[in-house]
């Protein structure tokens, strides 16, 4: 095996050492329950809302305004449910065709219990039509949800304009945020979002904490019931390390904002270029779209995503694909399917996705491979 050339970091980032460093007195030393009456616990209470603070600085909100999950999925259903639940009189849902699984696949489910879901199409470069929002919200209208950045194509959605649009008919609006923060300048004080989820382990957190940001003063319901921990909005014992965690990484990306948008962004528009120029019949998916600096999704025209993922395994790059045929479908992505497009693309969509821990070598080192492997499957692909 080759050395490992990570760009898989929209699936998931490596823990930061000075986050693991910040984390492992919370395992040995620091290990008091936060919500007990003692001075020891107290202690441990004390940095768990010094981690809030940083997350709410991260977020340009309010402290008092975050609440710790155990991922981005249940921040997604939380606030699904919660806004269904404050107004158990609505029936109407509004999100996109291109939502991460984590809301896509619950209103789907949402749709055989009874409510109705409007899915916002998208062009051929990923992006919304605000005025299709606007003509889609109804006084039923529930709650709108809209991804800030899509996970696969990267493109940024205007969540903003779609919040005042929100606002004005007076709906909930949610932003799965998920692969934004901590790449995009992000300040909701100055926003009309009402609730957004985040995972920590996007922006190089562990894997297992989450937040869920809820603007002060909106109807809020839990999902989990139980203690009174969280200001009595998310039961539960806290995830103390991993809370402190989350809290440090907040702090480091809020730092390394700039070299996200400027580092980061050379090195992704690098390895775009040089795809483009060195490999025929490809396609950048949303190329004409605002994008998050970190992410290329591309497609390679008559090969199978999973065959060049497999082959750029062998030679220690990750990477994802764009279709879900690992998961036992034959079919491109929902993303990809909105998007229309064309078949002969779709199956062959590779996601690279960087951190600021990537290397211009370890970008040399992919251009170098990938058109070796595309020219190797085209060569024995029946379509080419």
């Amino acid at each position: 095996m080759n050395k490992i050339v990570y760009f898989d970091n929209n699936a998931t980032t490596m823990v930061s050492p000075e986050v693991k460093e910040a984390m492992e007195p919370f395992f040995t030393e620091l290990y008091g329950n936060p919500s007990s009456m003692h001075q020891f616990g107290g202690q441990v209470k004390k940095h768990l809302e010094q981690a809030r603070a940083r997350v709410a600085s991260m977020l340009g909100c309010e402290s008092e305004e975050i609440i710790f999950t155990s991922c981005g999925t249940e921040s997604d259903s939380t606030a699904v449910y919660s806004a269904l639940r404050a107004f158990p009189d609505k029936k109407h849902i509004i999100t996109t065709s291109v939502e991460h699984p984590a809301i896509y696949n619950l209103c789907k489910y949402l749709e055989t219990q009874g409510y109705r879901v409007t899915y916002l199409k998208v062009d051929q470069e990923g992006m919304i039509d605000l005025e299709e929002l606007k003509n889609s919200i109804t006084p039923d209208t529930a709650i709108v949800s809209i991804m800030w950045a899509n996970n696969e194509t990267g493109v940024i959605f205007p969540v903003e304009q779609a919040a005042e649009i929100c606002r004005e008919k007076g709906v909930l609006f949610h932003t799965d945020a998920v692969q934004a923060v901590g790449k995009i300048p992000i300040n909701l004080s100055r926003t009309k979002i009402d609730m957004l989820s985040l995972s920590g382990h996007k922006l190089h957190a562990p894997k297992g904490i989450g937040v869920l940001y809820v603007r002060k003063g909106i109807k809020f319901v839990p999902y989990l019931m139980g203690g009174h921990q969280e200001k009595n909005r998310r039961a539960g014992t806290e995830n103390v390390p991993y809370i402190i965690g989350l809290g440090k990484a907040a702090e480091l990306a809020v730092a390394n904002l700039e070299k996200e948008n400027t580092y980061v962004a050379k090195l992704r528009d690098k390895l775009e270029k040089g795809l483009v120029e060195r490999v025929p019949n490809v396609r950048v998916n949303g190329a004409r779209s605002p994008r998050l600096p970190n992410t290329l999704s591309i497609s390679f025209e008559f090969v199978e995503g999973e065959s060049i993922l497999l082959l750029l395994s062998d030679y220690g790059i990750c990477a994802s694909t764009g279709s879900a045929c690992s998961s036992g479908s034959l079919e491109p992505s929902h993303v990809l399917l909105a998007m229309n497009l064309p078949f002969t693309f779709a199956h062959g969509t590779v996601r690279f996705s960087l951190s600021i821990y990537n290397t211009e070598e370890e970008v040399d080192y992919v251009l170098e491979v990938v058109p070796q492997v595309i020219k190797k499957l085209r060569e024995i692909s029946p379509f080419a």
